[in-house]
Protein backbone atom coordinates (compact mmCIF):
# COMPACT_ATOMS: atom_id res chain seq x y z
CA UNK A 1 0.00 0.00 0.00
CA UNK A 2 1.60 3.20 -0.70
CA UNK A 3 0.84 6.31 0.49
CA UNK A 4 1.07 9.52 -1.64
CA UNK A 5 1.28 13.36 -0.46
CA UNK A 6 0.81 16.30 -2.35
CA UNK A 7 1.89 19.09 -1.59
CA UNK A 8 0.78 22.59 -2.75
CA UNK A 9 3.63 24.63 -3.81
CA UNK A 10 2.59 28.20 -3.21
CA UNK A 11 2.01 30.60 -5.11
CA UNK A 12 3.84 33.93 -5.54
CA UNK A 13 1.80 36.51 -6.95
CA UNK A 14 3.54 39.54 -8.65
CA UNK A 15 3.49 43.60 -6.77
CA UNK A 16 1.80 44.58 -9.16
CA UNK A 17 -1.36 42.16 -8.41
CA UNK A 18 -0.53 42.53 -4.76
CA UNK A 19 -1.09 46.16 -4.83
CA UNK A 20 -4.51 46.15 -7.27
CA UNK A 21 -6.05 43.40 -4.70
CA UNK A 22 -5.25 45.32 -1.84
CA UNK A 23 -6.59 48.91 -3.54
CA UNK A 24 -9.62 46.95 -4.08
CA UNK A 25 -9.73 45.41 -1.00
CA UNK A 26 -9.09 48.50 1.28
CA UNK A 27 -11.17 51.74 1.20
CA UNK A 28 -9.60 54.22 -1.74
CA UNK A 29 -7.27 57.34 0.06
CA UNK A 30 -6.52 58.95 -3.02
CA UNK A 31 -6.65 62.33 -3.65
CA UNK A 32 -10.17 62.89 -5.20
CA UNK A 33 -10.71 63.61 -8.90
CA UNK A 34 -10.09 67.81 -9.54
CA UNK A 35 -13.29 69.74 -11.20
CA UNK A 36 -13.74 70.05 -14.73
CA UNK A 37 -11.87 73.65 -15.21
CA UNK A 38 -14.61 76.16 -16.15
CA UNK A 39 -13.92 77.83 -19.85
CA UNK A 40 -15.13 81.65 -19.19
CA UNK A 41 -15.90 83.84 -22.26
CA UNK A 42 -13.43 86.84 -22.30
CA UNK A 43 -14.31 90.13 -20.64
CA UNK A 44 -14.82 92.81 -23.35
CA UNK A 45 -11.44 94.59 -22.78
CA UNK A 46 -9.55 91.54 -23.15
CA UNK A 47 -11.46 90.95 -26.07
CA UNK A 48 -10.91 93.74 -28.05
CA UNK A 49 -6.52 94.07 -26.79
CA UNK A 50 -6.90 90.19 -28.18
CA UNK A 51 -5.24 88.98 -25.01
CA UNK A 52 -5.97 86.46 -22.76
CA UNK A 53 -8.07 87.33 -20.19
CA UNK A 54 -6.89 85.93 -16.76
CA UNK A 55 -8.64 84.54 -13.87
CA UNK A 56 -8.24 87.54 -11.67
CA UNK A 57 -8.75 90.21 -14.16
CA UNK A 58 -8.91 93.60 -12.95
CA UNK A 59 -10.75 94.81 -15.98
CA UNK A 60 -13.70 91.81 -16.39
CA UNK A 61 -16.05 93.30 -13.67
CA UNK A 62 -16.64 96.39 -14.60
CA UNK A 63 -16.33 95.74 -18.78
CA UNK A 64 -18.28 92.77 -19.22
CA UNK A 65 -18.63 90.63 -22.55
CA UNK A 66 -21.85 92.62 -22.87
CA UNK A 67 -21.00 95.94 -23.00
CA UNK A 68 -18.02 96.16 -25.50
CA UNK A 69 -18.80 99.50 -26.41
CA UNK A 70 -18.58 100.81 -22.77
CA UNK A 71 -14.79 99.63 -23.09
CA UNK A 72 -14.57 100.79 -26.31
CA UNK A 73 -15.10 104.84 -25.23
CA UNK A 74 -12.93 104.32 -22.21
CA UNK A 75 -10.26 103.24 -24.45
CA UNK A 76 -10.26 105.53 -26.43
CA UNK A 77 -9.39 108.48 -24.57
CA UNK A 78 -7.83 106.95 -21.55
CA UNK A 79 -6.05 104.31 -23.34
CA UNK A 80 -6.11 100.61 -21.51
CA UNK A 81 -3.10 101.34 -19.41
CA UNK A 82 -3.98 104.29 -17.71
CA UNK A 83 -7.05 102.33 -16.84
CA UNK A 84 -5.61 99.12 -15.59
CA UNK A 85 -3.27 101.85 -13.58
CA UNK A 86 -6.26 103.86 -12.29
CA UNK A 87 -7.99 100.42 -11.10
CA UNK A 88 -5.42 99.06 -9.19
CA UNK A 89 -4.52 101.94 -7.50
CA UNK A 90 -8.33 102.41 -6.07
CA UNK A 91 -10.11 100.12 -3.43
CA UNK A 92 -12.82 97.33 -4.81
CA UNK A 93 -15.24 99.22 -3.52
CA UNK A 94 -14.43 102.71 -5.44
CA UNK A 95 -13.81 100.84 -8.67
CA UNK A 96 -17.27 100.66 -10.39
CA UNK A 97 -18.16 104.49 -9.49
CA UNK A 98 -14.63 105.14 -11.18
CA UNK A 99 -15.20 103.63 -13.95
CA UNK A 100 -18.23 105.53 -14.63
CA UNK A 101 -17.11 108.19 -13.98
CA UNK A 102 -14.53 107.09 -17.03
CA UNK A 103 -16.98 106.21 -19.44
CA UNK A 104 -18.90 109.49 -18.98
CA UNK A 105 -16.21 111.64 -19.16
CA UNK A 106 -14.32 109.63 -22.23
CA UNK A 107 -18.26 110.41 -23.39
CA UNK A 108 -17.88 114.03 -23.12
CA UNK A 109 -14.82 114.74 -24.43
CA UNK A 110 -15.86 112.42 -27.76
CA UNK A 111 -18.85 114.96 -28.01
CA UNK A 112 -16.82 118.28 -27.10
CA UNK A 113 -12.85 117.77 -27.53
CA UNK A 114 -12.55 121.10 -26.48
CA UNK A 115 -14.65 121.44 -22.72
CA UNK A 116 -15.66 117.81 -22.38
CA UNK A 117 -16.98 117.41 -18.99
CA UNK A 118 -16.49 121.06 -17.98
CA UNK A 119 -18.69 121.82 -20.68
CA UNK A 120 -21.88 119.71 -19.85
CA UNK A 121 -21.62 120.94 -16.04
CA UNK A 122 -21.34 124.75 -17.12
CA UNK A 123 -24.10 123.44 -19.60
CA UNK A 124 -26.37 122.33 -16.48
CA UNK A 125 -25.06 125.04 -13.98
CA UNK A 126 -26.89 127.74 -16.78
CA UNK A 127 -29.90 125.31 -16.69
CA UNK A 128 -30.27 125.26 -12.95
CA UNK A 129 -29.99 129.45 -12.90
CA UNK A 130 -32.55 129.56 -15.33
CA UNK A 131 -34.73 127.53 -13.51
CA UNK A 132 -34.09 129.33 -9.97
CA UNK A 133 -34.75 132.51 -12.08
CA UNK A 134 -38.23 130.95 -13.10
CA UNK A 135 -39.24 129.64 -9.77
CA UNK A 136 -38.41 133.28 -8.10
CA UNK A 137 -41.12 134.69 -10.89
CA UNK A 138 -43.21 132.34 -9.86
CA UNK A 139 -43.39 132.82 -6.41
CA UNK A 140 -43.67 136.37 -6.70
CA UNK A 141 -46.69 135.75 -9.21
CA UNK A 142 -47.42 133.88 -6.53
CA UNK A 143 -47.49 135.95 -3.99
CA UNK A 144 -48.86 139.39 -5.83
CA UNK A 145 -52.18 136.58 -6.92
CA UNK A 146 -52.98 136.11 -3.45
CA UNK A 147 -52.69 139.53 -2.31
CA UNK A 148 -55.12 140.45 -4.77
CA UNK A 149 -57.44 137.88 -3.29
CA UNK A 150 -56.77 138.67 0.09
CA UNK A 151 -57.95 142.69 -1.28
CA UNK A 152 -60.48 141.50 -3.42
CA UNK A 153 -62.26 139.17 -0.04
CA UNK A 154 -61.65 142.57 2.04
CA UNK A 155 -63.70 144.47 -0.78
CA UNK A 156 -66.43 141.77 -0.67
CA UNK A 157 -66.43 141.73 3.06
CA UNK A 158 -67.09 145.62 3.34
CA UNK A 159 -69.73 145.73 0.55
CA UNK A 160 -72.07 143.17 1.89
CA UNK A 161 -71.67 144.59 5.14
CA UNK A 162 -72.84 148.41 3.40
CA UNK A 163 -75.32 146.59 1.97
CA UNK A 164 -76.61 145.17 5.10
CA UNK A 165 -76.66 148.40 7.07
CA UNK A 166 -78.75 149.68 3.85
CA UNK A 167 -81.40 146.73 3.88
CA UNK A 168 -81.73 147.37 7.56
CA UNK A 169 -82.07 151.42 6.99
CA UNK A 170 -84.80 150.95 4.47
CA UNK A 171 -86.36 148.77 6.67
CA UNK A 172 -87.00 151.15 9.62
CA UNK A 173 -87.53 153.96 7.02
CA UNK A 174 -91.09 151.54 5.85
CA UNK A 175 -92.34 150.99 9.20
CA UNK A 176 -94.92 154.06 10.55
CA UNK A 177 -93.79 155.81 12.99
CA UNK A 178 -95.74 155.22 16.64
CA UNK A 179 -98.73 157.64 17.19
CA UNK A 180 -98.96 159.01 20.87
CA UNK A 181 -102.32 159.25 22.22
CA UNK A 182 -103.06 161.60 25.00
CA UNK A 183 -105.35 159.49 27.57
CA UNK A 184 -105.50 162.32 30.09
CA UNK A 185 -109.01 163.57 28.59
CA UNK A 186 -110.73 161.04 29.33
CA UNK A 187 -111.73 160.69 33.19
CA UNK A 188 -112.14 157.26 35.17
CA UNK A 189 -115.22 157.38 37.22
CA UNK A 190 -112.96 156.31 39.97
CA UNK A 191 -110.61 159.27 39.54
CA UNK A 192 -113.76 161.63 39.95
CA UNK A 193 -114.67 160.30 43.16
CA UNK A 194 -117.78 160.57 44.96
CA UNK A 195 -119.06 163.98 43.68
CA UNK A 196 -119.56 162.95 40.48
CA UNK A 197 -123.44 162.87 39.75
CA UNK A 198 -125.09 161.10 36.67
CA UNK A 199 -127.51 163.49 34.76
CA UNK A 200 -129.80 161.82 34.80
CA UNK A 201 -132.00 159.86 37.32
Amino acid sequence: MQITQQYSTPSFSSPRSINASSSQSSPSFATPPSPPSIVLSPCAACKILRRRCVEKCVLAPYFPPTEPQKFVIAHRVFGASNIIKFLQELPEPQRADAVTSMVYEANSRIRDPVYGCAGVVCHLQKQVSELQAELAKAQAELASMQSQQQNLIALICMEMAQSQEQVLHRHQQQQPPQQFIDTSCFLDEYSLGSTWEPLWT
